[in-house]
């Protein structure tokens, strides 16, 4: 029994040593670092999230800056693209017309074909002011981008790749291709004279 009473007295001493290690400074202090720590990470970890969603944002708001713009100025591309077909027809038509033999050298041939012209220039000041300009193509050198080559011609005068005819003519609106121009161009004349000389000389060789 003194023995159990020896017991139940140190046990409160042993209570109160562990409650004195558990509130050293020293612990106290770890305990507080690994709070800071962990705050300061979920702090770094909503600023990196943040950051992306800010991010996201910019980069929507500039998409639908770019479509708006686009909207605005290239809104009527397909209906400028229709409206080329008008031109095409206009043309044809004057064409037609100049090889009717039965008006040919009349009077009336020179009305019509006045009029025509005046209303194709008519419906080309219209494009030019929406931003819709012909693309230059006679005796300019052959550009991919603006330019689809339909024909050759052989011409020893002009360097190959230039163009000599416009079959089509191809239009811009503003810095887009509304469609190529469609043209023939120019190819260097192979001599026949030439070919038959060199085809001599390679059998020289031979021999």
């Amino acid at each position: 029994m003194e023995k159990e009473k020896a017991e139940d007295q140190k046990n409160p001493q042993m209570e109160e040593i562990s409650k004195k290690e558990q509130t050293e400074p020293g612990l106290e202090i770890k305990n507080e670092n690994q709070k800071d720590n962990s705050s300061e990470k979920k702090v770094a970890e909503l600023e990196e999230k943040l950051i992306r969603l800010y991010a996201e944002m910019e980069n929507q708001r500039r998409r639908y800056e770019k479509e708006r713009e686009d909207a605005l100025e290239y809104g009527g591309f397909s209906f400028a693209k229709e409206t080329l077909n008008l031109i095409d027809n206009l043309e044809r038509s004057k064409s037609t017309i100049e090889k009717d033999e039965s008006i040919k050298n009349s009077e009336a041939l020179k009305k019509i074909v006045n009029h025509l012209d005046i209303i194709y220039k008519d419906m080309i000041s219209i494009l030019k002011k929406n931003n819709i300009n012909p693309i230059e193509s006679i005796g300019k050198k052959l550009d991919p981008n603006l330019h689809q080559a339909m024909l050759e011609i052989e011409e020893d005068t002009k360097e190959s790749g230039t163009i000599l005819q416009e079959i089509q003519k191809g239009f811009m609106m503003k810095e887009r291709l509304l469609r190529p121009s469609l043209v023939a161009v120019a190819k260097k004349i192979v001599k026949k004279e030439q070919n038959s000389s060199e085809n001599e000389e390679k059998k020289d060789e031979k021999k």
